[in-house]
């Protein structure tokens, strides 16, 4: 079954039991951005924010609808639908799957998911279609995955509740089969970590600058743009995670992830190489008070495309992130670094880039359904192929948005 026709069919499932058994639920958020002239890479430039060119516009930032449809008391189905004004209007699924989750008498609990789907690494983006109540601008990890990943095909996962054993702990375990994904890796090697909140749609590509490694030989059919979800080389990915809390004080995660790619397989009709990119990701939140929480999340990683490493690099990345909740108001500070090494020995491809970033963000929550809120945020970058462009290697950017935010 292809990934369209899987996804066609979770939707009629949707749609068959619509509306008797669905819950629809939709944010909208609109926002006015002041920021630095640097052109984004959204727009084919070198900036890493999702804004750039001293936007001042009024944009559409997230317009998302989150579907669930309970088909039986074992199997629902999900879709989260969500539209974006830039870099052009778009309209499409960054969500879609089914979920078989039955009753059992056991004190293990367990269900399975089927279709295209976020793997759960993230503590950071825990709302509505995957966004976060913390900052409006993800971290660089949760920018990158919200980007490049997403699980097209099945997961099983398995859990232990703490108190059906009398325990303070809960543990689940989850691990997954897939396709897709082989891509994954272009935007780190060519463009780097970035600072946004655009989620990448199923069948949506994201463009980077023209760099000048494109235009030799070995480079010379590879897009200036990546397909991130797209299947190359025909072989299943795999990931595994373990989840631990303790009581509602205390939440970690760690996850192996696998492409599983073949790295010498090229699709000359998409420009897309298959890059074989694996990492580990840990996360973890502690509730210091019942109003005050500290996250913090770290990646580390290879990837690499071509034969014989033509490129071949190492990644890594952590934020720390401290948020505080005081009746309708909330304050998050989070601070971001990450880097990409270069480890093959291609000279005319260089790909090392690093910097680190500052974000504060203040939502005031005026109803159940209104939320307003400012952002600030400020980011230093080094990416080694920017010079070749005549581009400066080193840059730094800065943006303040004004955010306006309705769930309904």
């Amino acid at each position: 079954m292809t990934t369209k026709s899987l996804f066609t069919l979770i939707l009629a499932a949707f749609f068959i039991s619509f509306p008797t058994f669905a819950q629809v639920k939709g944010l909208i958020q609109v926002r006015a951005v002041a920021s630095d002239d640097t052109q984004s890479f959204q727009d084919g430039g070198t900036g890493l924010y999702r804004h750039g060119d001293n936007s001042n516009n009024l944009l559409l930032s997230q317009g998302i609808i989150d579907f669930k449809a309970d088909l039986s008391s074992a199997w629902s189905a999900h879709a989260v639908l969500n539209a974006n004004q830039e870099p052009k209007t778009t309209l499409g699924l960054t969500q879609a799957y089914l979920q078989y989750q039955p009753l059992v008498n056991s004190r293990y609990k367990w269900h399975v998911k089927v279709g295209g789907f976020y793997p759960s690494m993230s503590l950071e983006n825990p709302d509505i279609g995957w966004t976060s109540p913390y900052n409006y601008t993800n971290s660089a990890i949760n920018s990158w995955i919200g980007e490049e990943l997403r699980t097209v095909g099945s997961e099983l996962t398995i859990k232990r509740p703490g108190k059906r054993f009398n325990s303070k702990h809960s543990f689940s375990v989850s691990a997954a089969l897939y396709k897709g994904n082989d891509p994954t890796g272009t935007l780190l090697s060519w463009r780097g970590f970035a600072l946004h909140d655009r989620q990448t749609t199923f069948n949506e590509s994201v463009q980077f600058a023209l760099i000048a490694a494109l235009n030799e030989y070995e480079l010379r059919w590879q897009a200036n743009q990546v397909l991130p979800f797209e299947e190359v080389d025909g072989r299943f990915g795999y990931y595994a995670g373990v989840h631990w809390d303790y009581l509602k004080k205390s939440q970690f995660r760690i996850y192996y992830y696998n492409n599983n790619a073949d790295p010498t397989v090229f699709n000359v009709a998409t420009g897309q190489y298959a890059w074989h990119t694996r990492f580990g990701s840990a996360a973890w939140l502690y509730k210091l008070t019942g109003n005050t929480r500290f996250i913090a999340q770290a990646l580390s990683g290879k990837t690499e495309m071509g034969a014989n490493k033509l490129i071949y690099n190492s990644f890594y990345s952590h934020y720390l992130m401290l948020s505080h909740k005081e009746g309708k108001y909330r304050l998050s500070l989070r601070y971001d670094y990450f880097k990409v090494d270069d480890d093959d020995t291609t000279a005319f491809d260089p790909n090392a880039s690093n910097g680190e970033g500052a974000t504060a963000t203040w939502r005031y929550q005026y109803s159940n359904q209104l939320q307003i809120g400012v952002e600030g945020s400020a980011l230093k970058s080094f990416v080694k192929n920017r010079a070749a462009i005549g581009v400066k290697k080193r840059i730094s950017q800065q943006q303040i948005m004004l955010n306006m935010q309705w769930k309904f």
